[in-house]
């Protein structure tokens, strides 16, 4: 028999959802037949013994799982997913005959399930109705504009022995120091007007942007490596600057552009980080509400 998991944090969170929606320890009725019409639209798409699952039943349960988990029962493992949910209410349903979901333990286990899961829900509820308010959003992003800076730029790179990026045929491999001398003869040839792209197309060992004439296009803060970043949103826009060492060689950097986007652009961005603590907050407001008390006695301090 195959296995009844699926590998993974995610399997876990969906077995759990399956078990909790369970229905009632019932043997299942028999569903009255479908005229002919409706059976065409809504067609039996798995078979558990008596119990015939379909098409609008399954999608159903699949929609109200969490995102994470759809995604996985509507990707590639959809056939897999949905051979383990048949496997799993088969074995439910002989749990059922067998009435162990009547022992005490099962409904002790059944309810703390159930509780846990409603929790989520209600954190979940919590952050999709917190009411964020403009002045909040507006001082998040003065406190952050720096990270929704984007800068449009090229480089040259110059490799060095034991690069990340491959040597290319024919080339000789250079030292640090040897790749540092022909980064700033490059610099020093930009300077003295000599144009960027056809530079990178002859000289850039990165063989993607430098076909472009360098061109790495626009990007935010933290997608390149920390000293590339570091030098393209902080040198002058229109002009070449020294040569920036990496673990990729030496990046000969021109910025060709640099803004930040507007609030507008980014409002909602930012309405969705600031749901989570608005979410802890009202947690937090509902714990004060309902005091929890402990046994030290029983407990401990």
């Amino acid at each position: 028999m195959k296995s009844l998991c699926l590998r993974g944090a995610s399997a876990a969170v969906l077995f759990s959802s399956m078990l909790i929606g369970q229905a009632p320890a019932q043997a299942p009725k028999p569903a009255a037949p479908k005229p002919l019409l409706e059976q065409a639209s809504d067609p039996v798409v798995i078979n558990i013994g008596p119990i015939k699952v379909t098409k609008s039943e399954y999608e159903s349960f699949i929609n109200a799982l969490p995102p994470q988990i759809q995604t996985e029962a509507k990707g590639p493992n959809k056939r897999k997913v949905a051979e383990q949910y048949a496997e799993l209410r088969m074995m439910a349903e002989e749990a059922r005959k067998r009435k162990i979901d009547q022992s005490p333990a099962a409904k002790t286990q059944i309810a703390f399930q159930l509780d846990q899961m409603l929790a989520q829900m209600l954190f979940r509820d919590l952050q999709a109705t917190a009411k964020v308010d403009d002045a909040a959003v507006q001082k998040y992003y003065e406190a952050h504009k720096g990270e929704y800076e984007e800068v449009k730029a090229r480089h040259i790179l110059v490799r060095f022995k034991d690069s990340r990026v491959p040597l290319r045929e024919g080339q000789k491999e250079l030292s640090d120091a040897e790749a540092l001398a022909k980064a700033q003869e490059i610099k020093k040839k930009l300077d003295g007007g000599a144009d960027f792209v056809t530079t990178a197309k002859a000289d850039s060992d990165d063989a993607g942007s430098g076909a472009q004439g360098g061109d790495l296009g626009q990007f935010g803060r933290g997608q390149m490596v920390p000293e590339f970043d570091a030098a393209a949103f902080s040198q002058p826009v229109g002009k070449v600057g020294d040569p920036v060492r990496s673990a990729f060689g030496y990046h000969v950097i021109k910025v060709d552009e640099r803004k930040s986007k507007s609030l507008a652009d980014v409002k909602d961005q930012i309405e969705k980080q600031l749901r989570p603590e608005l979410a802890k907050a009202e947690v937090e407001s509902i714990k004060k509400a309902n005091v929890i008390g402990v046994d030290d006695a029983y407990f401990g301090k």
